[in-house]
């Protein structure tokens, strides 16, 4: 990862987590709408309702639970915590952010979980764990932020026990060996403003991380576009981001957080056109 993409996202992630969380709360990924995007649920909950729906759909269940978890772009411990209480397993989240990895050990330490939940400021494309390290591998909206995609996969396999499962979400681009055929000229450039706001590299369909994890070695593969259920997420944020409390929080938190508020109906519009998709992998070694 070249050093200014490393010290963008961390900036972006230092400056926005804080604000995030006080809206938010501490899970900072999609919700899920229901598989025709049209629960009419609590944001919080639609958040938590997607990680046990990924559960569900990868067939991880507290009959055989991990015993050990590495969550890839942890946030300030949303993921991390959850999955630790429910499955009573020991759990370590990796972030560029020196800001998220503080307040998600202050969070493991509030749900009295800081004696096997531990939180470290990590490059998820030289994780300091390992070979054989974790039986669960768990990446909710990281992918999309690394700039070597077959890199950040082969981590995750590397890092992964025998017999162990990951679960991989992350934004892509729409198919292009469809009838729609290569991106447009149009796209790429929406493409391009999403990159620009939200710190990413660039993104790839789902076939092609089908194709990366496949030649990494990961076998007993399933996918899933999950667009759909997540979709009516933007419009939720974009709504949020005009109460009071947030305008306040944004200006505190500076320019590029504030950009970034203001470019939300990027990720509308594209998932909107059919350009932004949420592809899922659940594989095992």
């Amino acid at each position: 990862m070249s050093n200014s993409l490393y010290q963008d996202i961390r900036e972006f992630y230092d400056a926005s987590s804080g604000l995030w969380e006080s809206i938010w709360g501490e899970h900072m990924h999609h919700g899920y709408y229901g598989k025709n995007g049209n629960y009419k649920l609590d944001r919080r909950q639609a958040q938590i309702d997607l990680i046990e729906e990924l559960l569900l759909w990868s067939g991880c269940s507290v009959d055989n639970p991990p015993e050990n978890i590495i969550d890839v772009g942890c946030g300030i411990g949303g993921s991390t915590l959850h999955l630790a209480q429910k499955f009573g397993s020991n759990a370590t989240g990796i972030t560029l952010s020196p800001v998220q990895a503080s307040r998600a050990k202050e969070r493991a330490r509030e749900a009295g979980l800081d004696s096997r939940v531990n939180f470290e400021v990590a490059n998820a494309l030289d994780m300091p764990f390992a070979d054989n390290s974790f039986d669960l591998v768990w990446s909710l909206e990281s992918g999309e932020h690394m700039p070597d995609k077959a890199k950040f996969l082969a981590e995750c396999y590397r890092v992964l026990k025998p017999g162990g499962k990951m679960i991989f979400a992350t934004w892509c681009h729409r198919e292009t060996d469809s009838v729609a055929g290569d991106l447009t000229p149009s796209e790429v450039a929406h493409l391009k403003e999403i990159y620009r706001v939200y710190c990413l590299p660039y993104v790839i369909s789902l076939s092609e991380y089908r194709e990366i994890a496949t030649e990494c070695g990961f076998q007993n593969m399933i996918s899933d576009d999950w667009s759909i259920a997540v979709e009516p997420f933007w419009d939720v944020v974009i709504d949020s981001a005009i109460a009071p409390q947030a305008i306040v929080g944004l200006f505190k938190a500076g320019w590029k957080t504030i950009e970034g508020a203001l470019s939300l109906s990027l990720m509308s519009r594209g998932y909107a056109r059919g350009l932004v998709r949420f592809g899922l992998i659940c594989a095992s070694k």
